[in-house]
C-alpha cells in the first residue's frame, strides 16, 4: 500500500498514484486472490479449457473499471492513451497485481497484451490503432506475440527465419513459431509477428520486420499448446504455430520494412520491467505463505513449531532482505525509464530482469520447503508460481544474454580502471617516500621504520 512505498522513491509518487495504489492493493487482496480458485475451477477440462474463458474474469473487469483501475501500464508522457501514471507508479501497482493469477488481466494489464499495446501505441499508424489498439485497450479482445522459433537459437533474434515476402498489395508469411503466448485464448484476435523481409541485407539488424496478422487468417495452424512444467496455462496458452502462405494486406506492416529490431527492442524493454514488477509481488506472496506455515500450531516437527527451528527464521530474514533489495533495483530501473526513456535504461532493466526472477525462485523454494510435500502439490499456489517464474529466466531473452551484454559493457571500464589504480599506486609510492615508511608484505601493516 502507499504507506509501504520505499522512502527512496516516495517523493516521486503523486498523491493520485498513492490513492490508486491503495485501491489496487485492496482489489487484489479482497477480490482477485479469492477469485484465483474460481478461475481454476471455471476453466474446465480437456478441450473445453481452450474454448472459452472463465466468467469470473469478466466480472472482475467490470469491478475494476468502476474502481478506475484500467490500463495503468502505459507510462505518462510517452503515450496520449496513457492514464497518467509513471513507470515508477505503475511498478508499485504491478507488484500487487503479481500476487494473483487473475489480477493483471482484470485491470487489462496482462502480458502479452501490455507489450503489444505499447507496440501499437508507439509505432502503429492511425488505422492500426483504430482496428487493434482500441479494442485491446477496451479489453474486448486479446493478442499474442510471435517471435521465438523452435528450429533456431531464438535468443539471438538475428536467427529468426519466418519469411515475410512482399507480393503485390500484400505480404505472404511462411514459417513456424512457438511459445506464442496468448494464442490459445479464443479472444485472441491479433498476432504481432516478427520475421524476415530482407534476409540478404548486409546489416543483420535491418533484415527483420514486424507485421500484424489476424488470428483467423487462412493458412495458420495451431498444432499444440506447450506446457510449462506440466501446466498448460489455459486458456492463455503458449502455441506452436505454423504459417503456410499466410497473406495479409501491406497496410499491416508496422512502421516499415526493416524496422523489426527497433520495434522489438522498444517492446521488450518495458515488457521485461513489467515482469520484474509483478515478480516482486509473487515473492511477497510466497513469503506470506511461508509465514503462515511456520506459525501453524498444528505443525510441530520434533516437538517444536517450525518458527522455533533456527534455520527457518534465517530463511524469513534472508527472504525479506532479498525482496527489499530486488524491489529497489526494479524501482531504480523504472525511474531511469521515466527520466531518460527505456533505451537509456537498458542496463537497469537488464539488472532487474536477471536479478528478480532468481530472487523470487529462491524465496518460493524456501516457502515450498517449509510446506514439505504440500509445497509441491496443488494445495498451495507455490508450485505453479515457481513454474511460471522459472520461465522468466528464458522469456524476453535468457539471463545469459543479458549477463553477457552487461559484462561486456562493464568490462569496457577495464582500461580506465587500470589507469586509475596504477596512478593511485604511484601516488602511494610517493607518499611512502614522503613519510619515510615502507610497505611490508601483503597482509601485514605498514611499518613505521625509517627507510
Amino acid at each position: 500500500m502507499s504507506a509501504q512505498i520505499p522512502i527512496a522513491v516516495r517523493s516521486r509518487v503523486s498523491d493520485r498514484a498513492k490513492t490508486t495504489l491503495d485501491v489496487v492493493a485492496k482489489f487484489v487482496e479482497e477480490e482477485c486472490i479469492p477469485a484465483d480458485s474460481v478461475f481454476d475451477a471455471q476453466i474446465g477440462e480437456g478441450d473445453a479449457r481452450w474454448e472459452s474463458h472463465p466468467q469470473v474474469i469478466d466480472d472482475l473487469k467490470a469491478k475494476a473499471k468502476t474502481l478506475g483501475l484500467w490500463n495503468m501500464f502505459l507510462p505518462k508522457g510517452h503515450y496520449k492513451e496513457s492514464p497518467g501514471f509513471t513507470n515508477l507508479e505503475y511498478g508499485l501497482m504491478a507488484e500487487w497485481l503479481g500476487k494473483s493469477r487473475v489480477a493483471s488481466e482484470a485491470v487489462n494489464c496482462a502480458a502479452p497484451d501490455t507489450g503489444n499495446m505499447e507496440v501499437l501505441a508507439k509505432y502503429g499508424n492511425d488505422a492500426q490503432k483504430a482496428q487493434w489498439l482500441k479494442p485491446l485497450m477496451d479489453g474486448e479482445i486479446r493478442s499474442a506475440f510471435l517471435m521465438t522459433e523452435p528450429q533456431v537459437a531464438s535468443s539471438d533474434a538475428r536467427n529468426i527465419e519466418m519469411k515475410i515476402e512482399k507480393d503485390g498489395n500484400g505480404y505472404v508469411l511462411n514459417g513456424q513459431k512457438w511459445w506464442s503466448s496468448g494464442a490459445g485464448d479464443p479472444r485472441c484476435k491479433i498476432y504481432i509477428v516478427m520475421g524476415k523481409t530482407d534476409a540478404r541485407n548486409t546489416d543483420p539488424y535491418q533484415q527483420q520486420s514486424v507485421i500484424l496478422v489476424p488470428s483467423d487468417t487462412k493458412g495458420i495452424t495451431i498444432h499444440r499448446m506447450l506446457s510449462v512444467y506440466g501446466y498448460d496455462d489455459a486458456p492463455h496458452g503458449h502455441g506452436h504455430i505454423t504459417f503456410h502462405n499466410v497473406r495479409v494486406p501491406a497496410a499491416n506492416m508496422v512502421l516499415g520494412e526493416g524496422r523489426g529490431f527497433e520495434i522489438i527492442q522498444g517492446r521488450l524493454g518495458p515488457g521485461r520491467i513489467h515482469h520484474a514488477m509483478r515478480t516482486i509481488g509473487a515473492a511477497e506472496r510466497a513469503l506470506e505463505w511461508m509465514l503462515m506455515r511456520i506459525n501453524d500450531p498444528t505443525k510441530t516437527p520434533f516437538g517444536k513449531q517450525l518458527r522455533e527451528h533456527g534455520v527457518i527464521l534465517e530463511w524469513v530474514a534472508k527472504s525479506r532482505l532479498e525482496i527489499d533489495a530486488a524491489r529497489l533495483v526494479v524501482l531504480n530501473a523504472a525511474v531511469k525509464m521515466d527520466e531518460e526513456g527505456p533505451k537509456a535504461a537498458l542496463k537497469e532493466i537488464a539488472q532487474a530482469k536477471v536479478l528478480v526472477p532468481q530472487m523470487a525462485l529462491t524465496v518460493i523454494d524456501r516457502a515450498v520447503q517449509s510446506f514439505g510435500g504440500a509445497g509441491v502439490s496443488q494445495d498451495t499456489p507455490l508450485a505453479n508460481m515457481w513454474a511460471q517464474i522459472r520461465t522468466l529466466r528464458l522469456a524476453d531473452g535468457p539471463d545469459e544474454v543479458h549477463l553477457q551484454q552487461m559484462g561486456r559493457n562493464e568490462n569496457r571500464r577495464g582500461k580506465a580502471v587500470a589507469i586509475k589504480i596504477n596512478e593511485q599506486r604511484a601516488k602511494a609510492a610517493r607518499l611512502l617516500e614522503q613519510y619515510k615508511v615502507r610497505k611490508t608484505e601483503i597482509g601485514s601493516n605498514i611499518q613505521r621504520s625509517k627507510l
